[in-house]
């Protein structure tokens, strides 16, 4: 049986030489974006803007997919940026995910999304290094880690947080 790769990544503290550097190095072959904006404010991260992304990652033979239903909604990132007023930090500066944050996305978007299904896609298409994209530089700080968490259950896998 096909052993999957769960990755994860973020692109703040990145440059586009060292982002992609490192899904070359991994040799990710499906990037799985699980924002629920697919773009970034101003010029220093855009190569992560979906137009953008998406032409670089077929240069490198990248497969995409955006999955929006893992995306938190606004309610729910309102309840972690509520959480990071309280904690004198910014989104760029958060190392962990608060548990109000973390409680209302599992109940609203884990509870009720069909890991089986996703698993049984990644198994039909092949691939072994599939990674998990949001902005956040630490995992720790990002939706992404509980997702990864869900997937790497399910495939009986381990994370990598690049």
């Amino acid at each position: 049986m096909l052993m999957i790769k769960i990755y994860t990544i973020g692109v703040y503290n990145s440059t586009e030489d060292s982002y992609f550097a490192k899904l070359i190095d991994y040799k990710i072959d499906l990037f799985l974006d699980i924002r629920q904006r697919r773009g970034v404010r101003g010029s220093l991260y855009k190569y992560v803007n979906s137009n953008y992304l998406q032409t670089k990652l077929k240069e490198l033979n990248i497969l995409y997919e955006y999955i929006k239903e893992l995306a938190p909604t606004k309610e729910i990132r309102q309840k972690q940026k509520d959480a990071d007023k309280l904690k004198g930090e910014t989104k760029k500066q958060r190392t962990s995910l608060g548990a109000i944050f973390a409680s209302e996305y599992r109940k609203q978007i884990l509870d009720t999304f069909d890991f089986d299904a996703l698993a049984n896609k990644l198994l039909k298409l092949h691939v072994e290094n599939v990674v998990l994209f949001c902005v956040e530089e630490h995992a720790e700080a990002c939706h992404r880690s509980l997702v990864a968490k869900e997937l790497a259950n399910k495939l009986n896998t381990k994370i990598i947080n690049l």
